[in-house]
């Protein structure tokens, strides 16, 4: 795997796992394992109809123009706020995963604080597809996510955007990190990405991890055009400033088609956060 763009992790492998070790498992021990293999499974469930443009002929993969991926709460809501209107875009699937993080359903009826996957589909061209992904995608899940989302897809002429945010703690630069404006944009693309981007590319020796890198590797892999905006942050939980630190994507070739009224989208952005936070108190 070429390393320019960013670092691949091994995943740990039980290749290394001395035959004694094998020889001490129980059938129950088995049977316990692949219990839980088989639970940690990903199902993606479409819900497109039958005919419809982004189906392609037959049973084949999706026609699929643009692909726009959002990872965790931040990126979701961004797109939730600026991007998505029900009036344009309809639900055409989730994703049913379960780990020691989190556990989706198959329900779109969701709160800014569920853990969910869910695709959308604009109306007006069915070849634009969206993805709101707030849930924990486990590092051995991570093959099966990619396998079972792009596995639908038809690649050629596919481009993809993903959105993510990661720790300013992560942020690796000579300068003290106190003092980086924070929250801030960088970017990682691949190879076959030609398009200008809006905002600085990701500095060396600086890398990406888990479900963003992972996409981004696949999409290196299959020369697939495709672009990371990553916003470093200093806060966690679902925050306006955060959010709002996306809001220069909004002139991008691939966004700036989609962006509803802006002045609705902070309504909107509001309301969000004003549920997430009425939600919070609920349980605490």
């Amino acid at each position: 795997m070429a390393t320019f763009f960013g670092e691949v992790v091994v995943a740990p492998s039980r290749a290394g796992v001395d035959d004694e070790e094998w020889a001490e498992e129980t059938p129950e021990d088995r049977e316990i394992r692949r219990e839980l293999e088989k639970k940690r499974e990903i199902d993606v469930l479409w819900s497109l109809k039958p005919g419809a443009p982004a189906e392609g002929s037959g049973d084949g993969p999706l026609v699929c123009s643009k692909f726009i991926v959002a990872m965790g709460h931040n990126a979701a809501a961004f797109l939730s706020s600026f991007i998505l209107d029900s009036v344009c875009w309809e639900v055409v699937g989730v994703v049913k995963l379960w780990n020691e993080w989190c556990r989706t359903s198959n329900s779109t009826n969701v709160l800014p604080t569920d853990s969910f996957c869910l695709f959308y589909r604009l109306i007006s061209d069915p070849t634009v597809l969206l993805c709101q992904c707030s849930c924990y995608v486990a590092e051995d899940q991570q093959f099966q996510w990619l396998e079972k989302v792009f596995g639908c897809m038809r690649k050629e002429g596919l481009q993809v955007t993903i959105l993510s945010t990661c720790p300013v703690a992560d942020y690796k630069t000579q300068e003290s990190t106190l003092t980086l404006p924070s929250p801030f944009l960088k970017a990682l693309k691949t190879k076959e990405f030609k398009e200008n981007i809006c905002c600085p590319l990701l500095e060396q020796p600086n890398i990406v991890r888990d479900l963003p890198a992972a996409v981004l590797s696949y999409c290196q892999v299959w020369q697939i055009p495709a672009v990371l905006y990553l916003c470093y942050t200093d806060v966690i939980k679902l925050d306006t400033v955060t959010v709002e630190a996306f809001k220069p994507l909004l002139s991008s070739k691939i966004l700036k088609s989609l962006v509803k009224d802006v002045s609705e989208s902070t309504k909107i952005l509001k309301k969000l956060l004003t549920t997430n936070e009425i939600h919070n108190n609920i349980y605490i």
